[in-house]
């Protein structure tokens, strides 16, 4: 994002001093810029859990919507991860791992006290499930 708004300041000004090729280059910049703004912004909304009383729901997908249904007897292990971005901005992702292996249940984006609010929540849950086996 930061490289973005150097490139568009770099090409304003161009454009200030009347360079014709700076203008086209600014305005492809301004139109690759709110292209990705909306990209990111459908991406973000399209993901979301809930928790139930038996099991959690995970959906996402903009083009291709896909709900996860994690049962919490059959979690494993829960996993908080933050890069070095999520770090920058308070941010982490809750991983939720089972037995199969094609579950790809995550949570991106949570605030750090709500991802760790989840994190212990769902272990509370999935150890009450899973002594019921």
């Amino acid at each position: 994002m930061a490289v973005s708004l150097a490139v568009l300041l770099l090409a304003i000004v161009g454009a200030i001093s009347g360079s014709g090729v700076a203008f086209g280059f600014a305005g492809a910049v301004l139109v690759a810029g709110a292209l990705a703004w909306r990209f990111v912004g459908r991406r973000y909304g399209s993901w979301g859990y809930a928790e139930r009383e038996d099991d959690l729901l995970v959906r996402r997908g903009v083009m291709f919507a896909r709900l996860s249904v994690v049962p919490y007897g059959r979690m494993q292990f829960i996993d908080v991860t933050a890069g070095p971005l999520e770090r920058a901005f308070g941010l982490a992702t809750v991983r939720l791992h089972t037995a199969a292996a094609a579950t790809d249940a995550r949570i991106p984006g949570l605030a750090r006290e709500e991802a760790a609010r989840l994190r212990d929540r769902l272990a509370e849950l999935g150890e009450a499930q899973a002594a019921g086996l």
